[in-house]
């Protein structure tokens, strides 16, 4: 059951027409910006990226291939030396970019991210020359047909999808035993605040991507926790919004119940730009969830808003947090593994916890209240017994792949097919696991203790009910504020992945939104907080989580440094001296010609 916790808490090298990178990927060299790496737009917003195409200062084009030359440099060197978070580039880049340049000039500027390079998850569809594989080669050969609807409205606003990054494959939907960013087609992404360190979640590449300042945002998918923990572990801010606000027609499923997709980007000003770009504010078409409300609201009454905002820059507060009433849950910090949260991770959290309060806001602990968020013992179950149906529903939309057409069952033969190639470290349990359920929505599953499909959405219904939705109501609060995860661990492709604790899960069962923002730093690596809402509370949240944002600057005091390990300092040892040979028989000069350097 553990490890069933771990795998919940986190699920949810072709770089065509460029080339490789001559980066070496040293931490001394990356952070001075030597070796010709671009740095001139490093951290710059997509507000402040905007002003200078405006004044005329920028064009996308050379925007673009500002962040192909780092891309080259800092991602492609090598398993060793780079973050390894793009998984193809788009060859039609600096064209889409081209005409983003042709149509300002025209005095046409479709949206906040007109000429901005984005990136988008593996399992994103585009309609073009890249492929959609979900980091399998299952999915490798012909690409999708056409966009999906996230893609499409992405283009629509004039934004240039420069690539794809690389994720745990399957959306870590695949093994209980596996490693995070990880995938057969992609290989392994590293953290750019130490390469040795893992950079969390399914959405590890666009986090990563966006920590590197390889694009100014990057967009991933969330069922539980692969945005927010990648944000966590890479330092960035990361929006998973509630289920339904953002379509997911032409994405790799997990679940219609809990599935999402948000932005990374380095500010939640960012974050929040990209989401308004994204948003299905009317009915898709293609997402009967872009219509309704997310399973926590289902059978309440509570119905979608009318008024979802076009905008949610406008709710960037500086002072966001100042008279908010919070409710602080510290639940499983200590560590739900047999692994103990280390003092310095639960420090760094309450010194985050002191800035809330420093910042205006009261908080309550909810804890000490006697409040308890009740599990969602039903997740697994929903996740398994949907994932059979969702991905054979998207194999119908593809050919050209070995699974097109195909079930569960197709990938899973690939799997066995080509295990050197995609499962060389870890199994295809879960995949196994949710082959082996019964059809029915109402047929107990032995694999769950008798339980039904049916039952398990009831549940994780009552979870948000009687959770988030709860504490908000019985202590009159704007939202609930924890930890986001423990800092990232140290890659292990021998053991997995190594939660200590997490807290998505909050959110996850009912479908509501999340905000992650950088909150600290524990020897080198990222600590976050995550500010949790009912349904379609982003406005509530970006407000709360700038709040948070303008008055630690944590990140922007904690820059990315691509350290070849987390932490640097005081890891160095002794310098050892070669023996010396016999000197006895030798005279002085002599002696001296043959004594050694230091080494």
């Amino acid at each position: 059951m553990k490890k069933i916790l771990l795998i919940l808490t986190g699920c949810i090298f072709a770089l065509t027409a460029y080339g490789q990178g001559n980066g070496n990927g040293n931490g001394n060299n990356i952070a001075d910006g030597s070796n010709n790496i671009p740095t001139a737009h490093n951290e710059a917003t997509i507000a402040q990226l905007q002003e200078e195409m405006a004044l005329g200062k920028l064009t996308s084009v050379q925007l673009t291939n500002e962040y192909i030359a780092r891309i080259n440099a800092l991602d492609q060197p090598g398993p060793d030396h780079g973050v390894n978070s793009i998984i193809e580039l788009n060859p039609d880049a600096i064209a889409l970019a081209q005409r983003a340049d042709n149509l300002r000039k025209q005095g046409k500027v479709l949206g906040p991210l007109h000429g901005i390079p984005v990136l988008l998850k593996d399992n994103i569809d585009t309609g073009d020359k890249m492929q959609t594989t979900a980091g399998s080669f299952a999915l490798f050969g012909k690409p999708a047909l056409q966009d999906s609807t996230v893609a499409a409205n992405l283009r629509a606003g004039g934004a240039v999808i420069l690539g794809k990054t690389n994720l745990s494959e399957w959306a870590n939907f695949r093994s209980f035993e596996s490693t995070s960013g990880w995938s057969g087609r992609g290989g392994q992404t590293n953290n750019p605040y130490g390469l040795d360190r893992n950079p969390c979640g399914s959405s590890a590449g666009s986090a990563a991507a966006a920590s590197a300042n390889f694009a100014a945002v990057s967009f991933g998918t969330e069922t539980d926790g692969s945005i927010v923990c990648p944000g966590n572990a890479n330092g960035v801010a990361a929006i998973k919004p509630t289920v339904g606000l953002t379509s997911r027609a032409g994405v790799v499923p997990i679940t219609h119940v809990q599935d999402t997709v948000g932005p990374h980007g380095r500010t939640v000003e960012d974050a929040a730009a990209a989401l308004g770009v994204i948003q299905s504010r009317t009915f898709d078409g293609r997402d009967p969830a872009t219509r309704g409300v997310p399973l926590g609201w289902q059978g309440t009454g509570k119905t979608r808003p009318t008024n979802i905002p076009l905008d949610y820059t406008v709710f960037i507060d500086p002072h966001g947090l100042k008279g908010a009433r919070l409710g602080l849950t510290r639940a499983g910090l200590t560590g739900f593994t047999n692994v103990t949260t280390p003092q310095q991770v639960l420090a760094a959290f309450e010194e985050a916890v002191n800035a809330l309060t420093a910042a205006g806001a009261t908080v309550i602990d909810l804890d000490a209240a006697g409040f308890t968020f009740p599990p969602a013992n039903g997740e697994l179950l929903v996740l398994c017994f949907d994932f059979r149906r969702d991905v054979r529903a998207y194999f119908a939309t593809r050919v050209g792949v070995p699974v097109a057409g195909g079930t569960l069952q197709t990938a899973i033969d690939f799997d066995n097919a080509n295990a050197d190639i995609e499962m060389p470290f870890f199994n295809q349990d879960i995949f196994d696991l949710c082959a082996s359920l019964a059809p029915g929505v109402n047929d107990p599953q032995p694999a769950f203790g008798g339980m039904t499909y049916n039952q398990a959405l009831a549940i994780d219904h009552d979870a948000g009910v009687n959770g988030i939705d709860k504490a908000i109501s019985r202590f009159h609060l704007d939202a609930v504020v924890s930890a986001t995860d423990n800092p990232a661990w140290s890659t292990d492709l021998l053991y997995g992945d190594h939660f200590i604790f997490g807290t998505s899960g909050l959110a996850a069962a009912p479908g509501y939104p999340i905000v992650q923002v950088p909150a600290g730093i524990v020897f080198g690596a990222p600590l976050g907080i995550s500010f949790f809402g009912t349904a379609f509370s982003e406005p509530t949240l970006i407000k709360l989580a700038s709040g948070f944002e303008a008055a630690t600057r944590v990140r922007a005091h904690n820059l990315p440094t691509f350290a070849d390990t987390v932490p640097a300092r005081h890891i160095e040892g002794t310098t050892l001296t070669r023996p010396r040979p016999p000197t006895s028989s030798l005279k002085p000069e002599e002696a001296a010609k043959k004594m050694p350097h230091h080494m």
